[in-house]
């Protein structure tokens, strides 16, 4: 029999693909360079594109960052809502669950990124826009899974304020790990004594 032949892909089909290895790339170049380090030479060459196909896309840096803000806040997003929900609800602790879902959540390049871009938002008032809009995407993943372990009283604005006060602990730690990098098994250790405080604040209620 003949080898089986794969079928060519269609125009808009090379388009996304173009488009998604460069706002990948800027992603990976943001970890590993920061957002000054990240520049249009290095986007292509990770990518592998020709510089003609990342100009048709994108013309500008910026035009890619700000491409690549929503880009990296949907996956973000998509990360929270991909967990099992179903087994939060079902858990023996959702709130300790829950609360360790989103330390995890927080954690690796993605998150890297978002900083990396925070960062550089403090002096650029157009990213500042654009990044304040995006991260709404992540805020309203982090509810959906609040409300599996509230239900219907993430709309009492304690709890929501709650909420904010873990993500910013979080937020925190995370920060702090890069000014005082650690063991994994320190960062772990900081964290289940920050859990700690949050569950009894939150249990209050």
């Amino acid at each position: 029999m003949p080898p089986s032949v794969r079928p060519r892909r269609t125009q808009e089909e090379r388009t996304a693909a173009t488009r998604a290895a460069l706002l990948d790339a800027t992603v990976a170049c943001l970890v590993e360079h920061g957002y000054h380090g990240t520049t249009t030479t290095r986007v292509v060459e990770r990518a592998g594109v020709s510089r003609g196909a990342q100009v048709h896309h994108f013309p500008t840096k910026n035009a890619l960052v700000l491409a690549a803000v929503e880009h990296l806040a949907r996956r973000r997003a998509d990360r929270f809502l991909a967990e099992d929900l179903d087994r939060l609800r079902a858990s023996a602790d959702p709130l300790g669950d829950a609360l360790d879902l989103l330390w995890r959540a927080c954690r690796g390049p993605l998150f890297e990124a978002s900083m990396e871009l925070w960062i550089a938002a403090r002096t650029d008032p157009d990213l500042r826009g654009h990044v304040a809009e995006f991260e709404r995407l992540i805020t309203a993943g982090i509810l959906e899974i609040s409300r599996a372990v509230f239900g219907d009283q993430v709309d009492d604005p304690d709890v929501q304020g709650d909420i904010h006060v873990v993500l910013e602990t979080i937020r925190g730690l995370c920060l702090l790990d890069f000014v005082h990098p650690t063991t994994p098994e320190r960062q772990e250790a900081r964290w289940h004594r920050s859990r700690d405080r949050l569950r009894r604040m939150i249990a209050q209620r």
